[in-house]
Parts: structure tokens; C-alpha cells; sequence
């Protein structure tokens, strides 16, 4: 009930709501989820497994967790076929991931925009900094409010952004209402 009153009222959610609101729905997640259309949400295991990403028809892959020890990745390991994008973040509340919005929404959206393209974003488990980067792009490039945007993704995978991506995506999600409303 109280998800449906902010999504109809357009206020802001506490942060102790939106974590209500993640604890419900898809409560499991796979190695990999198709989150919107031709954009996969997953997890290290899956970012290893390019035979599985070649089967899946993946062309593009944004890694939210590069150079951390388990999910090393770069251009070379997916070859020529796969486009790779690495974004350097820890996940942990005090780690500003924000800087990587926009970019990770633009290169999310420019490939979603190639007939044909697949989008693979991960991270080590694939439920905070991945989810938060998806969160972001649908935000940003399909005008969902932060709300509208954690139920889509959870109608297909269970996420739980850390506190201090929640925070920064409800910043986000400020700023993004007051460029609209400023139109």
C-alpha cells in the first residue's frame, strides 16, 4: 500500500522505505536476469562464463565492480564481439558511485539503441552496484522515478542497492523531477 500512495503522490521515499520495498517481490535471484528488454542483470559467475554470455547474444558488457579482485574483466578476456565497459566501484555505503550515473545510462543506452545489441551488467552478486547503475539508466533514459524503477527490476530479480546508493539515487531522482518540472 504505501509504495502505491508515493508512486501515486510523487513523494520522496525514506530510505527505510525503499529497503521495505526491496525485502518484498522477487525474493531469488539467477546468475543472470533479463531485468528490460536486452538488458541483463547478473553476477561474477556470469561475467566469467563467456560461452553463456556468446549463447545469450550478449554484445555489451558493463562491469560495475573493474579491477576489484573477483571481477577483473577488460576488453581482451570478451574479444572483438563484445563491447566492455568497466566502472572502478566498492560496495560500500561511503563509496560515491553517482560520478558513474550518466555515463553507465549513456553507454547502457547507446548500445540498447544498436538493432540488436544485449547489455550485461555485473558486479560480484549482481544485487547493489550493478542493480544501482540499472536503477540509474532506467531513471535517466525511461523517465521512471526511483520508485517506478526498483519495482520494474524486481518484477525479474531480487536487488538491494547499499544505504549509500539509495541516498545518492534519491538524489538523483530529485534532481531528475526538478529538470522536469523546470520544462
Amino acid at each position: 500500500y504505501i509504495f502505491r500512495k508515493l508512486i501515486k503522490s510523487d513523494q520522496i521515499p525514506s530510505i527505510e522505505e525503499l529497503e521495505d520495498m526491496l525485502h518484498g517481490g522477487q525474493l531469488s535471484c539467477n546468475h543472470v536476469d533479463e531485468v528490460w528488454p536486452n538488458l541483463f542483470l547478473g553476477d561474477m559467475y556470469m561475467s566469467h562464463d563467456r560461452y553463456a554470455l556468446w549463447r545469450l547474444g550478449i554484445t555489451h558488457v558493463l562491469n560495475a565492480a573493474h579491477g576489484k579482485m573477483c571481477c577483473k574483466g577488460s576488453d581482451d578476456f570478451y574479444g572483438t564481439t563484445v563491447k566492455y565497459y568497466g566502472v572502478p566501484a566498492n560496495d560500500l555505503p561511503t563509496f560515491d558511485i553517482s560520478p558513474f550515473f550518466y555515463p553507465s545510462a549513456h553507454y547502457i543506452h547507446d548500445a540498447l539503441s544498436t538493432t540488436g545489441a544485449k547489455v550485461f551488467v555485473h558486479c560480484a552478486v549482481g544485487v547493489s552496484r550493478s542493480a544501482a547503475l540499472v536503477l540509474a539508466y532506467l531513471m535517466i533514459y525511461c523517465n521512471y522515478s526511483l520508485v517506478d524503477a526498483i519495482l520494474k527490476v524486481k518484477e525479474r530479480r531480487w536487488i538491494f542497492p547499499n544505504r549509500g546508493f539509495l541516498k545518492q539515487l534519491i538524489i538523483l531522482n530529485n534532481e531528475l523531477n526538478y529538470k522536469a518540472q523546470s520544462k
